[in-house]
């Protein structure tokens, strides 16, 4: 493996690499395009906001222009100790970086040739969960891992660590350029919910949180049910969880709805949707006022026979059910087993305006840009896509790949996909390279139920975005999330044109990952990719006497290791973390 090496004695060669250093631009609303400011694109754009001048972010910090491991998996990574049951975490080895010549083969002397073009963050599937939500399904626990999760009640925690990780990383680890801004790729939130909603934008941008709904001076739901199915922390009650080793912990389920602070980060963030963000339970079609009612009203499911359980997941897993009849049809005939919880408007869906009115309120700018990345002609022209500008020569295309139709898996509408095209056009003809962000994979997009909004549109699937983004060369990666595992996927086409799939693990399951991710001109033909992983900053040791915001956000990793039943293989192949991925250049 060649060595990396920092471009910090290199003479900084050109305006993109200059530019690269001073932040990222706002730049369309996914109405048209505005690649160059005073192009006629870039007019039309302006007047499309209504004469709003494009919102430039800050900068990063400053910082050294030397690469650095500490703070990442290039130094250490959480590990399990001891051998079998409940197993507790701490320091291990780091995950060395791995060089991938699948697209381009690495040239000898490239690190001494190297300039950074740009280096962003990417947060992935946060699911920042309301936990004591009325139609969360944590009942189907038996049939599926990822319907009930014993760290969940800690996520916001979790999320805050990861904020003061990334304002504490000294620049890119590689190149030891600032950091330009963070993109998180949807499932932001967990059940489409107004409270999850704020509790996101403000662990993102900063604020007072209290992760807590109903009744606002204890806790309602499954942690305190005495219900077998669940830990149950702070009682004596010998549950499934417990059996397999899981503590007690007095007072965990009071620090768990305790108010806490997020500084917010210290670069400019950018937003992409996820299914999580726009539809009910991440997979029924949104609009139905049962499930509204349902959402901020005075009653909870907490079990279920197995067999109507086996039954409705099936009916989830396999798409059968998009508008929820089934589903819908199994709450009503449940009535009786439900519990009494506290009404809470705060519950309530939002709609995709809602989404980017929320995302537009400048109590939520932060550190920027006004709206992360959504504009006022998002809201006009009803769409939730957009592209921004990374820097001089390169720029970012967010993608809506959510179906309003229903079902947990993406795709195109006709319209997206030849904004899309259109996009990439002006792209090449500019001679600018391109990453494209979404939140579902190429290969999670197979799902084209029509949108009940435009029923005359066609749908189109992970095949078809692969096809167009491979005919043009300005395209460097597509980095998306959604499947809750780091996979790197190469994507060719027989004439040489070439990118990069970057998929990165969720945050709400261990490993519970983040990555950074830098772009380099090797001067020699091609480009590199260096992909680097982070945990949150939080320690990998825990005291389960510490119910701290620090120490909850420790104990959040931990019992995402441990939860029963969770996968083991999302941390990916060494070839899938801590990267350098080579291409030629378009």
């Amino acid at each position: 493996m060649s060595r990396i090496r920092s471009v910090a004695t290199a003479t900084v060669r050109d305006r993109r690499a200059f530019l690269a250093a001073t932040g990222a631009v706002s730049l369309s609303a996914g109405i048209g395009l505005a690649l160059r400011p005073g192009t006629g694109e870039a007019a039309a754009h302006t007047a499309s906001t209504q004469g709003q001048p494009l919102a430039v972010s800050r900068p990063a910090p400053a910082a050294p222009l030397a690469p650095y491991t500490r703070g990442t998996t290039l130094s250490t990574v959480a590990v399990p100790r001891g051998g079998s049951g409940y197993r507790r975490l701490g320091d291990g080895p780091a995950w060395s970086r791995v060089v991938r010549g699948d697209l381009a083969a690495p040239k000898a002397g490239r690190g001494e040739r190297r300039t950074a073009l740009a280096a962003f963050v990417q947060f992935t599937d946060l699911h920042l969960v309301d936990v004591q939500h009325p139609l969360r399904y944590e009942y189907l626990r038996s049939q599926t891992a990822s319907a009930w999760r014993p760290q969940e009640a800690l996520s916001v925690p979790g999320a805050v660590s990861l904020v003061e990780r990334v304002n504490a990383l000294r620049g890119a680890p590689v190149t030891g350029s600032p950091l330009h801004f963070v993109m998180t790729t949807g499932d932001n939130t967990d059940n489409n919910a107004k409270t999850e909603l704020d509790w996101f934008l403000k662990v993102m941008s900063g604020g007072r949180i209290t992760p807590n709904s109903g009744d606002p001076n204890r806790y309602e739901g499954v942690q305190n049910s005495d219900l077998k199915l669940y830990w149950q922390p702070d009682a004596a009650l010998r549950d499934a969880d417990k059996q397999l080793g899981f503590p007690r912990i007095d007072g965990f389920l009071a620090a768990a709805i305790r108010e806490l602070r997020s500084p917010g980060l210290n670069l400019p963030w950018y937003s992409t949707v996820g299914n999580h963000d726009s539809l009910p339970g991440g997979c029924y079609a949104p609009g139905d006022s049962f499930f509204a009612d349902f959402a901020v009203g005075g009653k909870k499911l907490m079990t279920l026979d197995e067999s109507e359980g086996v039954a409705i997941w099936n009916n989830v897993r396999k798409g059968g059910d998009p508008k929820g009849a089934a589903f819908k049809a199994m709450l009503k005939s449940q009535a009786r087993k439900m519990r009494s919880v506290t009404p809470d408007e705060g519950r309530a869906p939002f709609t995709p305006a809602e989404y980017l009115q929320a995302h537009l309120d400048p109590a939520h700018t932060g550190a920027g840009p006004v709206g992360h990345g959504y504009s006022q002609a998002n809201l006009a022209a009803k769409t939730q896509y957009y592209t921004f500008r990374i820097a001089d020569g390169l720029i970012g295309v967010s993608l809506d790949t959510t179906d309003p139709g229903g079902h947990y898996e993406g795709s195109l509408g006709t319209a997206q996909l030849r904004w899309l095209e259109r996009t990439l056009k002006a792209a090449e003809k500019n001679k600018e390279h391109v990453i494209v962000f979404s939140h579902h994979t190429s290969k999670s997009m197979r799902n084209l139920n029509k949108d009940p909004a435009h029923p005359g549109e066609r749908r189109h699937g992970g095949d078809e975005v692969l096809a167009l983004l491979g005919k043009y060369r300005p395209v460097l990666a597509w980095v998306n999330g959604h499947s809750h595992k780091n996979k790197i996927t190469p994507h060719s086409a027989p004439d040489g044109r070439s990118f990069w799939e970057v998929s990165t693990a969720s945050h709400i399951d261990f490993p519970q990952l983040a990555r950074v991710i830098e772009i380099v001109d090797n001067h020699d033909g091609t480009v590199s990719l260096f992909t680097t992983l982070i945990e949150s900053g939080a320690p990998h040791g825990t005291d389960f006497a510490d119910l701290t915001q620090t120490g909850l956000a420790a104990l959040y990793r931990e019992l995402s290791f441990n939860a029963p039943g969770a996968r083991t293989d999302l941390s990916g192949e060494a070839g899938d973390r801590n990267t350098e991925l080579v291409l030629r250049k378009g």
